[in-house]
């Protein structure tokens, strides 16, 4: 068995937690407890996102490092007479990924195992064995009788439904697997930056965000950042990968291990030019290795940053990840360690002087 190094193990707990929207509260005590040595100050919001602040210049510019909390997952809506659950998707899902996928009903009396099941395909008519299964005929299998057996294991509507897929160090050690890379690797970001800016001087004041409710409509991005109401702000989420067989560079450009990517657009956010080309600059300047990227489809909290009070230059940094949206997918640490590397770069160049060219720019 691989020791886990100190982010490695971070980064464990992290992915490990269950934390679906509505329902972020593991996910965001791990984040509490990794974050909070490294901020002056730690609060939460109403609707449940984390923030953590790390002054530098008091009343220098506001910077918002975002990653969300939240992870693709389901919501118990009712149990059949027969003991099976069925099921609300949050967030979005491909039904190929899904059927025979061991998942973690939260209840109030515990964590249960479950798998998601349908007819099987043996008694299927000719035809319908070629069309892909929708979610609407499938439910959960959690071993119960009955309805009455499946409400005395503690199931009740609204119960959260998690994928199950440990933290995995991979034979090529810089190559990690776990369920929620999105995004937990955006929060460990956010707590990585504020670790190395906890004996550095900067010209801001730094908010590390673990945003809830991200993957049903940027939710959390907009309390937290009606809240601290930033100068600049980062998403830091997962990116698609286009390394594996069958996917074109013209369909997905990026590649694991080669950088992190700088998202010049996606569907709820266009770049901000000057704040991209600042980052861009930088990473040049700093050997750092970088990948321009552009998803038609899918947004980011940067989406949400951006429209806060009279707007907010914002760019959305990613990390590159296979299989995302699935149970199980992979990334390459070197990327979390670029990403990091270069976002605390920036930040000790955003000065109050700095920051209010770019917003025209």
């Amino acid at each position: 068995m691989v020791k886990l190094t100190e982010t490695q193990q971070m980064l464990k707990d992290l992915t490990d937690a269950n934390g679906v929207p509505g329902n972020e509260q593991e996910a965001r005590d791990i984040m509490n407890q990794y974050i909070s040595p490294y901020a002056d100050e730690v609060t939460t919001d109403n609707l449940g996102s984390l923030i953590a602040k790390k002054v530098g210049k008091a009343g220098g510019p506001k910077v918002m490092v975002a990653g969300h909390l939240d992870e693709i997952g389901f919501m118990i809506t009712q149990i059949d007479d027969r003991g099976f659950l069925k099921f609300q998707p949050l967030g979005g899902w491909w039904e190929q990924v899904m059927l025979a996928q061991r998942v973690t009903v939260m209840t109030n009396k515990g964590n249960i195992t479950g798998v998601i099941g349908s007819k099987p395909p043996h008694i299927l008519p000719a035809d319908q064995r070629k069309k892909m299964v929708e979610k609407k005929d499938m439910f959960i299998d959690i071993g119960a009788s009955n309805r009455e057996e499946a409400e005395s294991f503690g199931v009740r509507p609204g119960d959260s439904v998690v994928p199950v897929c440990d933290f995995t160090v991979m034979n090529n050690e810089k190559l990690l697997m776990a369920k929620a890379w999105d995004n937990r690797i955006g929060c460990a970001i956010a707590i990585e930056v504020l670790k190395q800016l906890k004996d550095s001087d900067h010209p801001n004041e730094v908010y590390g965000v673990g945003t809830v409710q991200e993957e049903v409509g940027l939710r959390g991005a907009k309390t937290s950042s009606q809240a601290i109401e930033p100068d600049i702000g980062f998403s830091v989420d997962v990116g698609i990968a286009g390394d594996t067989p069958g996917v074109s560079k013209a369909e997905a450009q990026a590649e694991i291990g080669k950088g992190p990517q700088i998202l010049v657009y996606d569907a709820s956010l266009i770049s901000h030019k000057g704040l991209r080309e600042l980052v861009v600059d930088t990473a040049d300047a700093e050997n750092i290795p970088y990948q321009y990227d552009a998803m038609a489809a899918g947004g980011t909290d940067g989406g949400a940053i951006q429209l806060t009070a009279n707007g907010v230059p914002a760019l959305s940094i990613c990390i590159p990840t296979r299989y995302i949206h699935t149970h199980a997918g992979i990334l390459n640490q070197d990327d979390f360690d670029n990403a990091v590397k270069l976002i605390v770069a920036v930040i000790k160049k955003l000065d109050a002087e700095t920051v209010k060219t770019l917003t025209f720019k």
